[in-house]
């Protein structure tokens, strides 16, 4: 298999792990409402899941620790008049749950300290009570998100076209962002400044949400059923799922400062009906799709612009809603990477492990970077105002000792990609590139100097002679101490082979040796005078050598070596010229001579 390689990746070999039916959470009753919703939310400490009650909307809140088949009568979260249609839960308190119902109301709830499920024989579950309420929309509320990054801000989508921003502390609208359709998915940037939103119009919006205006809106999916949107982390990148004009299922990755059309354009998944839910898991840059009405979970990896396919989850239990937990919550001693929720039957929920094979007993770094702890960047207040940043990370290597959270400051890095994102700051970021051009007048002085410490180790015999014409240049106008040692140097190696030259050899013989001292003139610079001495028998060789100096500071092309050979092939041309003139004589002679032959032959 000459052609195939095999991308090299942590996450390859990432395997999803079923649970036993013991340890899953039974005798659940899951809502049967039709509004498009994952129907539960999980984090750390609880799991929340919208219930089929009868007497307005509730919803449950399962500790994650209670596991196996629940009491037939639950502490329900009842407040709402009207079905619960989803939750969110508060990234920066385990214990605060925001929840929208058809009754076009959001409540915010506290869970109560020491929750449980079970009571005590013949004691009735008491239900909770919100502790705020935020109305401000007319029509139903279908989706609820807190801010990651500021505390207590908290955007609702709504029936009647419009998302607002709540400031939850003081239980007020601050903000209205007006769509011309229903939303049918939102999501916020790692720093809480962007929005992006996806609605029944088919168009994909991203707003700078306090500013109150689109930055971008672009085509979505052109299918006519319901498409899902992620921003992908602290990346300029939002992943969206929906459907072509034929039914097909659909991935998008879109660059949020110029979203005209996705990157790689649309990656086409399959043929099933149902609606895909995407999850982004930022620390191991990957994304989970999980369908409606098929069992499965596929999950890539997210490298080079693109989306690497990694793997499947494959079940025969199909789902309606499914949540996944926070990188703070998984089980780092199993190398749990992910954790997902997923409903089955409407009866009862399903964790699923995402593991990554590994025979360790020591905290794995490479899988597990630092994640986002429990603090927010910022205030509500600071927000609104205008202040922008990331909640700083936690290492979780504390985590895994047991041991408090051991707090990271977060990087500027991500920030300025996301405010770089922003349509009228990009092209700001591109005058420091003005800066290179006064760095490469700086380079320029220092070459010299470590040119000519190059220069000090000995010479070998090419360098020596294409130093030779260069010097002879320059010996008029500066006489250097170096230059001097040069030509000292260079007039003693030319000497040498004059002394061995003396004994010379008849004529005949120099021409039967001259093509065998070819390749040693291409290797020394003497072999000249060899070839330039049969020309002149009757001088002295030290007559030659002013003669060898004259062309070579005539010419001066600084390649000694190309001079010799141009030389070496005159020669060779005229020496053949006269051998082939002589050859000639010869013939003619040799021709006299048999004629002469033939006469004398002839006369006898």
């Amino acid at each position: 298999m000459a052609g195939r390689f095999v991308r090299s990746s942590k996450y390859r070999h990432v395997f999803g792990r079923p649970t036993r039916k013991e340890q899953c959470y039974d005798n659940i009753r899951i809502s049967k409402n039709a509004w498009d919703t994952n129907l539960v939310k999980a984090n750390p400490t609880y799991l929340s899941v919208n219930w089929e009650a009868s007497g307005g909307g509730a919803f449950a809140v399962i500790p994650l620790n209670e596991k196996g088949r629940l009491p037939e009568q639950l502490p329900l979260f009842r407040g709402h008049k009207a079905v619960v249609l989803d939750t969110d839960w508060n990234p920066f308190d385990d214990s605060i749950i925001a929840s929208g119902s058809d009754d076009g109301k959001a409540f915010i709830w506290r869970v109560p300290e020491g929750f449980t499920l079970r009571t005590d024989e013949g004691e009735e579950p008491k239900d909770v009570s919100p502790v705020k309420q935020l109305a401000g929309h007319s029509r139903k509320i279908g989706h609820v998100l807190f801010n990651p990054a500021a505390a207590n801000v908290l955007a609702t989508s709504s029936g009647d076209y419009t998302v607002k921003i709540w400031d939850v502390e003081a239980g007020s609208p601050r903000l209205t962002l007006k769509h011309t359709d229903i939303v049918q998915s939102l999501s916020w940037s790692a720093n809480g400044s962007l929005l992006v939103t996806t609605s029944r119009d088919k168009k994909l919006r991203i707003w700078d949400v306090r500013q109150e205006t689109p930055a971008h809106v672009a085509p979505g999916h052109a299918g006519a059923k319901n498409s899902r949107v992620t921003w992908m982390g602290e990346h300029d990148r939002i992943a969206t799922t929906g459907f072509s004009k034929m039914s097909d299922r659909q991935l998008g990755l879109w660059d949020i400062r110029d979203p005209k059309e996705p990157v790689g354009g649309f990656q086409m998944l399959d043929s099933i009906s149902g609606v895909c839910m995407p999850f982004w898991d930022d620390g191991t840059q990957c994304l989970y799709l999980a369908g409606k009405g098929d069992g499965n979970i596929r999950y890539y990896e997210y490298e080079h612009d693109k989306f690497e396919y990694l793997s499947e989850y494959k079940s025969g239990d199909p789902q309606r809603g499914v949540a996944f937990l926070p990188k703070r919550g998984v089980n780092m001693h199993e190398n749990e990477i992910m954790r997902a929720f997923k409903t089955v039957n409407d009866s009862y929920i399903e964790p699923i492990s995402f593991i990554v094979p590994r025979r360790a007993e020591v905290f794995q770094g490479d899988i597990y970077p630092p994640v986002v702890g429990t603090k927010p960047a910022m205030s509500a207040a600071e927000w609104f105002d205008g202040a922008e940043g990331l909640p700083p990370k936690i290492d979780l290597e504390s985590v895994y000792e047991g041991e408090e959270p051991t707090e990271i400051a977060p990087t500027s890095k991500p920030v300025s990609r996301v405010t770089s994102s922003s349509t009228m700051l990009s092209p700001t970021k591109k005058e420091p590139e003005a800066a290179p051009p006064k760095r490469e007048s700086e380079p320029v002085k220092e070459p010299p100097q470590p040119s000519s410490a190059l220069r000090s180790p000995p010479l070998s015999m090419k360098e020596q002679t294409s130093s030779i014409a260069a010097l002879a240049s320059k010996f008029d106008d500066k006489e250097d101490l170096s230059s001097g040692e040069d030509d000292s140097s260079s007039f003693e190696e030319v000497a040498k082979p004059v002394e061995r030259h003396q004994p010379r050899p008849p004529e005949k013989h120099t021409q039967t040796i001259e093509p065998e001292a070819i390749p040693r003139k291409i290797s020394s610079p003497i072999s000249p005078t060899k070839l330039a001495a049969p020309t002149s028998p009757s001088k002295p060789a030290s007559s030659a050598d002013p003669a060898l100096s004259q062309p070579l500071s005539a010419v001066l092309p600084g390649a000694s070596d190309q001079i010799t050979l141009q030389d070496i092939k005159t020669l060779l041309e005229t020496q053949s010229r006269t051998i082939s003139g002589q050859s000639e004589k010869i013939a003619l002679l040799t021709a006299e001579v048999d004629r002469l032959k033939n006469t004398i032959g002839e006369r006898m």
